[in-house]
């Protein structure tokens, strides 16, 4: 058993005192009790080493360690230095072999495990990067078992002396002390009359169980004031007496005595650099485990949490964190190339110094034989004066000796504290890297418990859903309990069921760009069909977090400076994630538009000072843009101006289109992603200018007439059944497309798959649009085929894009079901149809014009 007495630091205010404590482990709950007294029944404490750090410094004295908890340090002092790392080597296999054995993660933590990963996956890179430069061979050997000093054989022996009685009770356990004292009293009593003893294992109540046998005697070392004079005299002795026998052969060999001294001062400056340097790798090993330890409570903290409120404080905390430290890092650089620049020139100086240096060296080697010369001449004519200069260096000698070895001592005790750091450092690594692989396996077990619900709450409203619709004829009663689950379902939030402690339904009211995940449709059942739409949605994206999403950020996290390729466009049509899609926006449209400086603001002044025809038309489409987005929904939000000013500059600059209906939504979705309303104005230039074709938005709309014949061609090609069945029920199609064509799939589709085929569009332009058109017809072909009502069908195309869920599936049907999809045949389309409209319209001003003239002449 790990037990022993072993000497506690109590502070009281300004005094600091050391009180004898006997020390147990309890392996059960891995906690170190300690007691006044081995014979003591109830312990004055505990110190809970589950999630504790060992630490031993040379300069708190021999035998002092700590042991540092998130609450508390614990200062503790063992009889010998090789009691003390006994102590530190066992307690750190305790505490080893408990959370390899305890499982302390409860599943309710899942949503915090991400910004523990992060943080412990920081300090882990940072501590390996430390340890794979020391090999095992490094670490603390084995410490022998101090027999004398631990173990339940030491409990038989008396309990260390103090000074007075009194120092070494805790005043701060007085009702303790008094049962102990009882407990003590009773007990010896009952000892004595049995069999004289005082001390018996038996009773010894919290481990009953038998010593450890395999432990070995060792001789202890006094402590540091007794040691000291003893250790002088017999260096003092041993050197007396041998003659220099510390002193290295070259020093032995050496016959004058000035020699030997040179010798033995550079030997000296030897050692205080290698102490110096093991000072530095000791402090350092010191910052990396207080690090590691303010990091752990950090994350302990934010576990332990109780509201979302604490975590993002502490987040925040966190970010303001990184944000000085960045500074600092910025500071530091600059300060780098400023010392730089200054050690260049000193290197310049310093090599003018040594040319300067060396012509002195020759005049101090002639100076210096010349004075050998008269030296040996003073030697030989004084005699005296010699022995008593030899007397003067043998002293000097024995003083530089003595601080020798004073200086290989400290060496030894700072390899011992460095190789224990190591180990320390290892296995809290160890200990740490286990830990960050349990909560992910926690974080993905919770995702698909969160995906499954989210699935199973969808079902639940569908059910719900279909009840109302096929059993019209239900009792009132039923009815209305149907309509109540109906409504309770739509009502139900997140924020009741984060205050329950489950984190399972995560649809929020609105997403990353501010669109409302259920939008409120007046009619009760899009309602509901909104709210399982969302649902369905969450559900794909968790189940497709780990395997896609993670690995698809990873490529991009991995991207450095943007230049076009094939895998860049392979990432770009997989989804641009959140965090990067501004940054390649705005990359997209540099490359094809020239920002002229000033050339935004001029618009603007332009537009202040002249009020442009289509101004009129701008302010009444303002309110009617975007409104299921909370920053357009009301005339008062912040981007309304911005959009307005974006406007107005885009009818100054291209007066052939001055405005269009459908720009503005255009714009607004530029204004979500990039923030800047400069950037949104060349962002709707490159759309209308570069990506569109001519006359896309005219006030004839040609083009746009154009592509909806060419779209209709390509629908005939590429789902011929879905065609023919539109074409028996006299369905036309462009009824529907055309505003998907004009305005890029706005206010169609949900946001998180519209801005997926935005990422593409801006890339590659309109033949995306084609593919998505399409993609979107495939995706929901068996359904519109069981439909035989023309009614029915319009009514099924109105809000039939709302109903996909699956972007990734759509994305799949668009790039790769629908292959080859050429831009060469695109552009022969729409020159072919171009030619087509036109005649027709010719033909149609001919006949208009006639008519005109017909009715001139046929008088009023």
């Amino acid at each position: 058993k790990l037990c022993g007495y072993l000497n506690k630091l109590g502070i009281k205010g300004p005094i600091k005192t050391w009180k004898s404590r006997w020390f147990f482990y309890d392996e059960n709950k891995c906690h170190l009790l300690y007691y006044r007294t081995a014979q003591d029944i109830n312990p004055l404490g505990s110190v809970d080493l589950s999630n504790a750090s060992f630490d031993c410094k040379v300069e708190n004295g021999e035998g002092v360690f700590e042991i540092r908890t998130p609450s508390r340090v614990f200062t503790l002092k063992a009889i010998s230095k090789q009691a003390m790392m006994y102590w530190l080597q066992q307690l750190q296999v305790r505490r080893w072999e408990f959370c390899n054995t305890q499982s302390r993660f409860p599943l309710h933590e899942g949503a915090k495990v991400q910004w523990n990963s992060v943080l412990l996956t920081c300090f882990c890179v940072l501590v390996c990067f430390y340890i794979d430069v020391v090999d095992n061979e490094d670490f603390l050997p084995p410490v022998k078992t101090p027999t004398e000093a631990v173990g339940l054989k030491a409990a038989s022996l008396p309990a260390p002396q103090t000074p007075t009685a009194l120092q070494n009770i805790s005043l701060k356990h007085p009702w303790t002390e008094i049962q102990n004292t009882v407990y003590n009293i009773c007990g010896s009593k009952q000892l004595w009359g049995k069999n004289g003893n005082v001390f018996s294992f038996s009773e010894f109540q919290e481990h009953p169980e038998n010593p450890d046998e395999e432990q070995e005697a060792e001789e202890g070392t006094p402590e540091d004031g007794r040691m000291e004079p003893r250790l002088n005299w017999v260096r003092k002795a041993r050197w007396m007496n041998s003659g220099f026998p510390g002193l290295p052969e070259e020093l032995s060999r050496e016959r004058n005595p000035m020699d030997k001294v040179s010798v033995l001062q550079q030997q000296i400056l030897t050692l205080a650099e290698e102490v110096k340097s093991q000072k530095e790798l000791v402090k350092l090993l010191h910052k990396a485990l207080e690090a590691a330890q303010q990091e752990k409570r950090v994350s302990s903290m934010y576990i332990t949490a109780a509201e979302d409120k604490d975590r993002l404080e502490l987040v925040r905390h966190k970010v303001r964190q990184i944000a000085d430290l960045t500074g600092r890092l910025e500071a530091l650089e600059q300060e780098k190339k400023e010392l730089e620049q200054i050690l260049t020139l000193r290197d310049s100086h310093i090599q003018e110094l040594k040319e300067h240096v060396q012509l002195l060296m020759e005049k101090n080697h002639a100076k210096q034989e010349v004075i050998m010369a008269l030296t040996e001449q003073m030697a030989r004519e004084l005699s005296d004066p010699l022995q008593e200069a030899n007397t003067i260096t043998a002293e000097t000698l024995y003083k530089q000796q003595e601080e020798i070895e004073h200086l290989k001592d400290d060496i030894d005790a700072y390899k011992t504290q460095n190789q224990f750091l190591n180990s320390e450092i290892h296995q809290v690594t160890r200990l740490w890297t286990s830990v960050a692989e349990n909560e992910k396996a926690l974080l993905m077990k919770c995702a698909c418990l969160q995906a499954r619900n989210c699935q199973m709450e969808s079902k639940y409203l569908t059910v719900l859903r279909k009840l109302q619709e096929a059993v019209p004829g239900l009792p009132s009663s039923h009815a209305e309990l149907v309509r109540n689950l109906i409504q309770e379902a739509l009502q139900w939030e997140v924020k009741e069921e984060a205050e329950e402690g489950f984190n399972l339904n995560t649809v929020s009211e609105y997403d990353e760009y501010g669109f409302m995940t259920v939008p409120d449709y007046e009619v009760e059942d899009w309602k509901l069909l909104a709210k399982i739409q969302a649902l369905e949605i969450k559900s794909n994206n968790l189940r497709s977090q780990e395997v896609v999403e993670k690995p698809l950020r990873d490529r991009w996290n991995s991207v450095g400076e943007l230049s076009p390729s094939a895998e860049l466009k392979s990432l770009i049509r997989s989804g641009i994630p959140v965090e990067h899609r501004q940054r390649v926006w705005r990359w997209i449209v540099s490359r094809h538009c020239s920002h002229l400086p000033d050339h935004y603001q001029r618009l603007l002044r332009q537009s202040q000072s002249t009020e442009h025809p289509a101004c009129r038309q701008i302010e009444l489409d303002l309110p009617r843009t975007l409104t299921n987005n909370k920053h357009f929904s009301s005339p008062t939000s912040q981007l309304v101006p911005k959009l307005r000013r974006v406007l107005l500059a885009f009818s100054w600059h291209n007066p052939a289109i001055g405005y269009c209906q459908g720009l503005n939504r255009l714009a607004a979705v530029a204004l979500l992603v990039l923030e800047d309303e400069e950037s949104a104005f060349w962002c709707l230039v490159h759309i209308v200018e570069n990506l569109m074709p001519a006359d896309y938005y005219s006030d004839t709309l040609i083009t746009s007439q154009v592509d909806q014949r060419v779209f209709k061609d390509f629908l005939s090609e590429k789902l011929p059944r879905l065609m023919a069945h539109f074409e028996q029920y006299r369905i036309d199609v462009s009824l529907i497309t055309f505003n998907w064509f004009l305005v890029a799939f706005v206010d169609s589709l949900v946001s998180d798959i519209l801005l997926r085929v935005w990422d593409a569009f801006l890339y590659e332009g309109t033949k995306v649009i084609f593919r998505y058109a399409l993609a979107i017809f495939k995706y929901n072909e068996e359904e519109i085929l069981r439909i035989h009502d023309s009614v029915e069908i319009y009514q099924y195309l109105r809000f039939f894009t709302r109903m996909i869920t699956d972007g990734r599936k759509l994305m799949n049907i668009a790039f790769n079901d629908l292959n080859p999809f050429p831009m060469k045949l695109l552009r022969n389309r729409r020159s072919m149809h171009r030619e087509e409209l036109e005649a027709e319209l010719c033909e149609l001003e001919q006949i208009k014009a006639a008519y005109v003239k017909e009715k001139a002449e046929q008088g009023p």
